[in-house]
């Protein structure tokens, strides 16, 4: 099992499903020559051709437009996004056609594509950059919402997502790339829908994705040393959301802290507390807390983007509050 960043697992997976089945293509902004904004598709023009690996203009409706065209004409593209926010040009074709495509058809169409896109704060990017936008597409029905934290996760749910037939955003944390981890060698898949347990605990739950999972599991062992032991749990996938590995764990710790780098209000973490409510409420010792971006777009001042971010010091705050 070799020791790879996050970067060179999605590489890896990208090469093994381009070499896996010729339906597969990648297409976006400089994902040829260039290697890719984050240099995820490094390389890949050189073993596949241009046919493969295709550069497009700079035009996000552009693009996951004919994403959609080439998906429902039987091929499965990767389409890359430089960042999610500029997704947001690209909305009308991603909930308006991709998501709805296979149901408006009577199932006749299917739409096997994956948008990957980096999104997160934390780069001093201003707040037209810095977005994390998971909850625009968790709350349209038709999209598989995939949200890696760790590099054996991302390399074995890409390779999951573009096996399968339904159209997924797949949403990479900027912060992650460089990040280091074991990665099983050979064929590696993760199952969509399947949360992690990171660590094990009976006295608070630590509900994370992407990013934040490490900030969980940072605050988990600062309260290991308050005698607080705290669960962490990665949801891997917020479409489809793995409620019942929640839930369990919850009726066990009694206790639970959503943690997400969304904007608090409306965020996924909102949703995923209000179905512990409704699944575990006689369980629970205390209100579900929630530990997620202040509600500001993101400032560019380094000190004041930290303060509006969560952290693991707040993540301990919340378990102290509990306890």
């Amino acid at each position: 099992m070799a020791e790879i960043t996050y970067r060179e697992a999605l590489n890896q997976a990208l090469r093994e499903e381009l070499d896996h089945d010729e339906r597969v293509f990648i297409m976006g902004e400089e994902v040829g020559y260039f290697g890719g904004a984050f240099k995820v598709t490094d390389g890949l023009l050189a073993t596949f051709g241009e046919k493969r690996v295709r550069d497009t203009p700079i035009s996000e409706l552009t693009i996951v437009g004919a994403g959609v065209g080439a998906a429902m004409g039987g091929l499965k593209p990767i389409v890359e996004l430089m960042t999610i926010n500029f997704g947001l040009l690209a909305f009308d074709q991603i909930v308006n056609s991709a998501a709805k495509i296979h149901y408006m058809f009577g199932g006749n169409a299917k739409v096997p594509m994956v948008i990957r896109a980096p999104q997160g704060a934390g780069h001093q990017l201003g707040a037209q950059h810095s977005q994390s936008l998971e909850a625009y597409f968790l709350h349209c029905p038709g999209l598989r919402v995939v949200i890696p934290a760790t590099p054996a996760d991302a390399k074995g749910l890409l390779k999951s997502c573009v096996r399968q037939d339904d159209p997924v955003m797949f949403l990479e944390h900027e912060s992650l790339y460089g990040v280091k981890g074991e990665v099983p060698d050979g064929e590696h898949f993760v199952p969509l829908g399947q949360a992690n347990v990171m660590r094990e605990g009976k006295d608070v739950t630590l509900i994370s994705y992407s990013k934040c999972v490490y900030d969980a599991i940072a605050a988990a062992e600062a309260l290991e040393n308050e005698g607080i032991d705290a669960e962490v749990i990665d949801l891997r996938t917020l479409n489809p959301l793995d409620i019942g590995t929640v839930v369990e764990s919850v009726k066990k710790t009694a206790r639970a802290i959503m943690v997400y780098e969304g904007w608090r209000t409306g965020g996924a973490g909102a949703e995923i507390a209000a179905q512990i409510y409704e699944a575990a409420f006689d369980h629970l010792d205390a209100p579900v807390e929630r530990v997620a971006t202040l509600d500001t777009p993101m400032p560019y001042n380094a000190r004041l983007e930290r303060a509006a971010l969560p952290s693991a010091a707040q993540i301990v705050q919340a378990a102290e509050r509990l306890m």
